[in-house]
């Protein structure tokens, strides 16, 4: 079969999904293993939003409010803004998908970083868009290097703050700094999907921005700090204009049922989302010490994950490591060879990871 393709769609990678857990157990022999790999809640979704789901299933015969009527008001009423600011979608990643679909032509560019979230120059180059990527400087955002790459057909500007993969964070005088160099036909999209972990004091108040001459549009999910990776359920928030753009392109039932339940009913668990705050942050502290305790180096993060130099090849590395049973992630990909990542587990994963670690190093030479 023959199906001519535009040049831009068939030249596009698809985004590469993991294996599951028992495809890898099956492959290596193993069981009962462990996943640090993928940004996830530790300790689960909210209690409350289970129950909620569970009470909600007779339901599944209903579609969705397209609205998300319930989980907007409340979610407008946590944030201090009007509900038409906001819009939601299957997971932040289809507002990456709407903000294309509704803002760029055909030969508009964007600017991303390199490394970061890959499906930003994806969605680009499915729209017809031509991706300009500025890479990290010091494992952060090149701001001053963004301004340099701006042209006449700067459409938008992608930043994720904090970075995935290293963690890292921007002030808002840095921000601010920034927004005031850029011509006002940009809009800047500030992903924000690692927020609630990032330290008060080094959050941006994103609603100061939402309404200047270079307009803002946060991007926010429930998959991490909420626990609900599993439902896909995500918002943007943006000025009301530019939502009733994306409204224009948004598919009516986009958001399900159990997701727009569960989430409403996990924005209601505070004590949920307190544990889970301060779970991460307690064990990315106490690994980070441990790791350095075996002569690793890891790197300060102001997300749920955080990268680790081991002082040699990744990639060997994390075989070991799988074939123990434990699952992170290989940074070869990102341009960090000599670097893993993990996302902290619960409290007995993580001792197992580092029993795991401490094996590895050793009988790869690496460390201490």
């Amino acid at each position: 079969m023959k199906i001519d393709v535009a040049p831009h769609i068939a030249s596009l990678v698809p985004y590469p999904p993991g294996k599951p857990i028992e495809e890898l157990e099956r492959e290596y022999g193993i069981s009962g293993s462990i996943k640090l790999a993928s940004n996830e809640n530790a300790l689960g979704p909210s209690p409350k939003a289970v129950a909620a789901i569970g009470a909600c299933l007779t339901g599944l015969h209903r579609y969705p409010d397209g609205s998300c009527y319930y989980l907007g008001r409340a979610l407008a009423e946590k944030l201090a803004v009007a509900p038409e600011r906001l819009v939601f979608g299957n997971g932040s990643n289809e507002i990456i998908g709407l903000l294309a679909a509704a803002l760029l032509g055909a030969g508009d560019e964007v600017i991303t970083s390199q490394p970061t979230f890959l499906v930003y120059q994806n969605v680009v180059q499915a729209q017809g868009g031509v991706n300009r990527v500025v890479p990290l400087a010091g494992m952060a955002h090149d701001l001053e290097a963004i301004v340099a790459a701006v042209t006449p057909r700067t459409r938008m500007i992608f930043l994720d703050n904090p970075n995935n993969p290293t963690g890292s964070v921007f002030t808002a005088a840095e921000f601010e700094a920034f927004l005031a160099r850029l011509p006002e036909q940009v809009i800047v999209v500030l992903d924000e999907a690692y927020v609630d972990f990032v330290e008060a004091g080094l959050r941006l108040d994103v609603r100061r921005y939402l309404d200047g001459p270079v307009p803002v549009v946060a991007l926010r999910t429930f998959s991490k700090a909420y626990g609900l990776a599993g439902l896909r359920v995500g918002y943007g928030l943006m000025h009301q204009e530019l939502a009733g753009c994306l409204h224009r392109v948004r598919q009516p039932f986009n958001v399900n049922v159990p997701a727009q339940v569960g989430a409403l009913a996990a924005l209601a668990d505070e004590e949920h989302y307190r544990n889970t705050i301060a779970s991460t942050r307690r064990e990315m502290e106490r690994l980070a010490a441990a790791v350095t305790e075996l002569g690793c180096r890891p790197f300060a993060s102001q997300a749920n994950f955080f990268l680790i130099d081991v002082g040699g090849e990744g990639r060997p590395l994390y075989e070991h490591l799988l074939r123990q049973g434990v699952i992170v992630r290989p940074m070869n990909a990102y341009g960090y060879p000599t670097y893993i990542r993990i996302t902290p587990g619960r409290p007995a994963e993580n001792d197992r990871f580092l029993g795991s670690l401490t094996l590895a190093l050793k009988e790869l030479g690496y460390g201490r």
